[in-house]
């Protein structure tokens, strides 16, 4: 009998529990205390499964145990199909009542206001669901997430297009914008240059950020000096705190500036800078089935955004 067909017949849940117990403690004596079993059913387990799929899962050491190769693989299917499980019980608690659920999501703050509109409307419709947003400035940080199955999805910037254990939706693309507040002086010009503005005082995120280096290509693709950063920051707080003075020049993206730019005081300057939209959408993890919570928020997501492909920006 072949090892996938024998496998299938007496590798159990409680298996996999036992397992990552082991690997969480990194004691077999931690996790059997943690399991509320006794250490030889731990021992016992581990062998067995050893000896079921013929390679060692974990390394005895002074200090206690190690995955190897082979169980960090176990780990990582563990993970799965635990995470599948926690799934199914979500989405049967979804079909019992369809007014309930719970949706994680990883974002960044340049697609918060969208995310927010997105989230009104659902949760309008939907008032009992639970959304759990992560908000972070480096969209890269949250694809960790998503394959660690701490986020259900992401949403905001793409990044990662072709990548092969990802689906990425692209919803439309955004474009960034110079802007500043109502107040200052910038923003009464009906003409303006991105020259004139390179000794102007900016915030703008740190140079060695996706944001941080769009915004340095703007001026080298136009032949300009890179201006001198006043403040490099990712703190939408205070990015905001310093452009509300009336002084700073910054940038976002225009969805942003469409839908929270007016309420903050804020107005794009005129003047087109030479960056290529980026794609806004949403990505989520291949082989992972979706709940139905996550299909509700994609469905409202591409209601919220599909004009935004075809106005003019």
């Amino acid at each position: 009998m072949e090892l996938t067909d024998r496998i299938g017949s007496r590798l159990k849940l409680r298996d996999f529990h036992i397992v990552l117990a082991v690997a969480e403690w990194r004691s077999m004596a931690k996790a059997a205390r943690h399991l509320a079993v006794s250490h030889p059913v731990v021992s016992r387990a581990i062998a067995e499964l050893e000896r079921e799929l013929g390679v060692r899962l974990f390394d005895r050491t002074p200090q206690g145990v190690e995955p190897t190769v082979y169980g960090r693989t176990v780990l990582n299917r563990g993970f799965a199909v635990f995470d599948e499980l926690r799934g199914t019980v979500k989405d049967i608690q979804f079909l019992s009542d369809p007014t309930t659920g719970e949706l994680r999501i990883g974002t960044n703050t340049a697609a918060s206001a969208l995310l927010a509109m997105v989230l009104d409307k659902l949760s309008f419709q939907r008032p009992r669901i639970t959304f759990r947003v992560k908000l972070g400035d480096a969209p890269t940080l949250h694809y960790h997430d998503l394959r660690e199955r701490n986020v259900d999805l992401l949403f905001g910037r793409v990044v990662e297009l072709d990548k092969e254990d990802v689906n990425a939706e692209v919803l439309f693309h955004d474009r960034l914008y110079v802007y500043a507040h109502a107040s200052n002086p910038w923003t009464r010009r009906r003409k303006t240059t991105l020259k004139e503005l390179v000794h102007e005082p900016w915030v703008v995120p740190p140079p060695d950020t996706y944001a941080g280096a769009l915004f340095a290509d703007a001026f080298t693709a136009s032949d300009l000096p890179i201006p001198h950063i006043t403040v490099a920051s990712h703190g939408m707080v205070l990015q905001n705190e310093l452009i509300n003075t009336g002084r700073f020049l910054s940038v976002l993206p225009w969805s942003f500036l469409k839908f929270s730019g007016k309420p903050l005081g804020l107005k794009i300057l005129p003047i087109e800078l030479p960056i290529q939209p980026r794609p806004v959408g949403i990505v989520t993890l291949k082989n992972r089935t979706l709940s139905p919570v996550a299909k509700l928020f994609m469905e409202r997501a591409r209601e919220v955004t599909k004009s935004l492909g075809k106005e003019k920006k």
